[in-house]
C-alpha cells in the first residue's frame, strides 16, 4: 500500500501543479497571452534563424561543389591537350611525319646526357630548358610558364622530349573563367594566381593545379533573396497569433463579464432583477428603433428621388416641346408647375436623405486647411442674385484671411442654409450682413439678418429635425436647413449658435478650429 501510495505521488504533484498554475493564468488572462505570444514568436524566430544558417551553410557548400566540379573539368581537359602534345613530341622523336598545331612553337629531342639531337623548327629559341633542369629531371614530367609561354619536359626511354606551346591551348576560355592554372612550382600556366580559400583539381600525369575561388557572393544572392520568406515565417504566425490571441481575449472577457452579470442578477432581488432586464431591454430596443429609423428613411429617400428624377425630366421635356407643340397652353403651365413641385419635392427628399446619414454616422467629412474670409465672399456671390430679386441688401464685412481647419464642402453647405434662411425671413428692402472674426484658437463666420427674429419658445427648439417657423409672406421649407447645418458643425469639431430677440432680427455663428 505504501508503494502504491509512493508511487502516486509524483502523479498528484504535477497534477496540482498544472491547476494552480491554470488558475493564476486565468486570473490575468491578457498576460498570459502576452507571454505565450512572446514564446510562440521566440520559438518560430529561433526556428527560421537556424533554417537559415543551415540554408547559408548548404548554399556554400553547393557552390564549392560546382566550383570543384568545374575544376575536375578543367584539369581534365587540360590534361587531355598536354598528352595530345606528349604523343606529338613522340612521333617527332620517332622520326614520324606529323602535323603541328599553331599552338606548338617548338618541339626538342635531348639525349640522355643533355645534347640537343632534333628540334623541330631547327632552333632552340623558345625552348626554356637549361641543362641542368635536363639533367636534374627524372622520370616526372616537368611544366615551366613564361609570359604566355611553356614548356613541357617528359622522359621517353632514354631520351628526353621538351615541347614549347602557347598556354591558351590548354582549355577554352570560356571554360577558364575565373580558374588558375599553375604548374606544382606555381607558375601560372592560365588566368591569374588566386588568393584565399580555393577549391583544387590536380592534372592527371602532369605537374599542374587548378584552383578557383568559389563565387559565394553569387551563391548567396539566391539566399539573400529568401529573407523575405523567413520574415513571412516568422512575423506571419506572430500577426496572426496576435489577431487571433486578442479576438480570444475579447471573447473570453465578454463571457467573464456575462457571467459576472448573471450572478450579480442572482444575488440582487428578483424584483430588482426584472426591472434592470426590462430597462435593458427598453434600451435595446431604442438604439434599434433609432437604427431601423435612419436606414428607413435613407432607403425610402433614395427609392423616392429615383422616380422624381423621370417626373421631373418627362415635365420638363412636354414643357419645352421637344417632340412638337402641344395642343394646349394648359398642359404647359401644367407641366411646369410639375416640374416645378417635382424639384422642390426633390430638394426635400435631399435634405431628408442628408440629414439621415448625419444621423447614422455616414456623412464623409474631410478635413484641410482653407481660407474662410475667401469662401464666405463665394457663398455671398452665390446669393447675390435672390438677394437684388427681394430687393435685400446682401455683403460682407472686409476682413482679413481667416484659414481654419474643417471641410469646406460642409462649411459652404452651413452658409448656404443660414444664408437661405435669412433671405427667406427677411422682409424686402431688409438687410443681411456676413461677418468674419479671428479669436485665439478658433475663427467665427456670422450671418446677421434684420427679419422678425424668434421668440424664446422658437429659440430653444430651433435646430431640432423637421422644426418649422411659419412667418408671413415666408415659405418654409422641411425644417432640416438649421438641424442639418448644426450636425455638420458637430462633425467638423465645430459648433453653431444662435441669437435672436422679437422684431430684433438673427444672429447665427458658426465656430471652427483655427489652422
Amino acid at each position: 500500500m505504501a508503494l502504491g501510495i509512493a508511487a502516486y505521488w509524483p502523479l498528484e504533484a504535477a497534477n496540482g501543479v498544472l491547476v494552480q498554475s491554470a488558475k493564476l493564468a486565468s486570473r490575468n488572462i491578457r498576460t498570459t497571452v502576452v507571454i505565450s505570444l512572446i514564446l510562440i514568436c521566440g520559438s518560430f524566430a529561433a526556428a527560421a534563424a537556424l533554417q537559415m544558417r543551415l540554408d547559408r551553410v548548404h548554399a556554400l557548400n553547393q557552390a564549392s561543389f560546382f566550383e570543384a566540379r568545374r575544376a575536375r573539368d578543367i584539369a581534365s581537359v587540360t590534361g587531355a591537350a598536354l598528352d595530345r602534345m606528349a604523343n606529338l613530341g613522340r612521333a617527332f622523336a620517332d622520326g614520324s611525319e606529323i602535323t603541328t598545331p599553331d599552338a606548338v612553337r617548338n618541339i626538342a629531342v635531348f639525349s640522355s646526357y643533355g645534347s640537343l639531337t632534333a628540334t623541330l623548327t631547327g632552333t632552340t629559341a623558345f625552348i626554356h630548358v637549361s641543362k641542368d633542369l635536363l639533367s636534374v629531371a627524372g622520370n616526372a614530367p616537368v611544366l615551366i610558364a613564361d609570359a604566355g609561354l611553356a614548356t613541357m619536359i617528359f622522359k621517353d626511354g632514354a631520351r628526353k622530349i621538351a615541347i614549347t606551346f602557347d598556354t591558351h591551348a590548354l582549355a577554352p576560355t570560356s571554360l577558364t573563367e575565373g580558374a588558375s592554372v599553375t604548374t606544382a612550382g606555381g607558375m601560372s600556366l592560365l588566368g591569374l594566381p588566386v588568393a584565399g580559400s580555393a577549391v583544387n583539381a590536380g592534372v592527371k600525369n602532369w605537374p599542374a593545379v587548378v584552383s578557383i575561388v568559389p563565387d559565394d557572393a553569387g551563391a548567396l544572392s539566391a539566399w539573400y533573396g529568401s529573407l523575405p520568406l523567413y520574415l513571412f515565417v516568422i512575423l506571419g504566425p506572430a500577426f496572426a497569433g496576435a489577431w487571433l490571441a486578442a479576438l480570444f481575449v475579447h471573447e473570453f472577457e465578454r463571457r467573464t463579464r456575462a457571467a459576472e452579470a448573471v450572478r450579480a442578477l442572482r444575488a440582487i432581488n428578483p424584483a430588482d432583477a426584472r426591472l434592470l432586464i426590462r430597462l435593458a431591454q427598453a434600451e435595446r430596443d431604442a438604439s434599434e428603433a433609432q437604427r431601423s429609423k435612419a436606414e428607413f428613411i435613407a432607403h425610402m429617400s433614395h427609392e423616392l428621388r429615383t422616380p422624381l428624377n423621370a417626373i421631373i425630366g418627362f415635365s420638363e421635356i412636354i414643357e419645352r416641346g421637344m417632340f412638337g407643340a402641344v395642343g394646349n397652353t394648359k398642359y404647359v403651365e401644367y407641366a411646369r408647375d410639375i416640374a416645378s413641385a417635382g424639384r422642390g419635392l426633390h430638394g426635400k427628399i435631399g435634405d431628408i436623405l442628408e440629414f439621415a446619414n448625419l444621423e447614422a454616422g455616414r456623412y464623409p467629412v474631410d478635413l484641410c486647411d482653407f481660407d474662410l474670409t475667401e469662401l464666405a465672399n463665394a457663398c455671398v456671390d452665390d446669393h447675390v442674385g435672390r438677394a437684388f430679386s427681394r430687393r435685400i441688401r446682401l455683403d460682407v464685412v472686409p476682413s482679413e484671411p481667416a484659414f481654419v481647419r474643417a471641410d469646406p464642402l460642409g462649411v459652404r453647405r452651413i452658409l448656404a442654409n443660414l444664408l437661405s434662411n435669412a433671405l427667406t425671413f427677411t422682409p424686402e428692402g431688409g438687410r443681411v450682413r456676413v461677418e468674419i472674426g479671428v479669436e485665439e484658437g478658433a475663427a467665427t463666420v456670422s450671418v446677421l439678418d434684420s427679419g422678425p427674429g424668434f421668440h424664446p419658445h422658437e429659440a430653444a427648439s430651433a435646430g431640432n429635425a423637421f422644426r418649422r417657423f411659419d412667418r408671413e409672406r415666408a415659405r418654409t421649407g422641411t425644417g432640416l436647413g438649421l438641424a442639418i447645418a448644426m450636425a455638420l458643425a458637430r462633425r467638423m469639431g465645430g459648433a453653431l449658435k444662435l441669437a435672436s430677440a422679437p422684431n430684433e432680427g438673427t444672429r447665427t455663428e458658426l465656430r471652427l478650429e483655427r489652422a
